[in-house]
């Protein structure tokens, strides 16, 4: 399987260390956990919900991770979630990720986006015994649409 993660370059490693700075709406602070979607397009939405186009670092590169078909993942749908998860009452989701990574049944979890909940965001558990057969397979430079940045049309 194929997924998508965007970072600042200089940053494409897959130890799950700004999560564990700063959390994230599926991990508190002290928890390493890599976020990834499983389609590009989903993998920018994410980023751009949480700066705006005109705020994107201009050195953001996209990575694309192969995660071998025989690691064991799980997955939740948004019924198997807290009510309000999408709210951003991090408190909430953040548990489900926090237990999630200290379980360590599995190498990654399939979840619903809160931005485009049809679509689904992978996480990965760095500690997990299966994640350094996660790899990067390439990275680049993001290179939007000019006019997504500028808002022309």
């Amino acid at each position: 399987m194929i997924v998508w993660r965007l970072c600042r370059a200089g940053r494409a490693a897959l130890d799950g260390e700004g999560a564990f700075l700063y959390g994230g709406r599926w991990n508190s602070p002290g928890t390493r956990l890599v976020y990834a979607s499983r389609h590009l397009s989903l993998a920018i939405l994410e980023i751009l919900v949480h700066t705006g186009p005109d705020l994107l670092p201009e050195d953001y590169i996209r990575l694309e991770i192969s995660i071998p078909d025989d690691i064991r993942r799980e997955a939740r749908a948004a019924a198997d979630l807290p009510a309000h998860w999408r709210d951003g009452a991090t408190g909430l989701t953040q548990s489900v990720g926090d237990l999630w990574v200290r379980a360590a049944r599995s190498a990654a979890l399939h979840l619903p986006s809160a931005v485009v909940p049809e679509e689904e965001n992978v996480l990965i558990n760095p500690q997990h015994a299966d994640a350094g057969r996660i790899a990067v397979l390439s990275q680049a430079p993001l290179g939007l649409d000019p006019r997504l940045i500028r808002g022309e049309s």
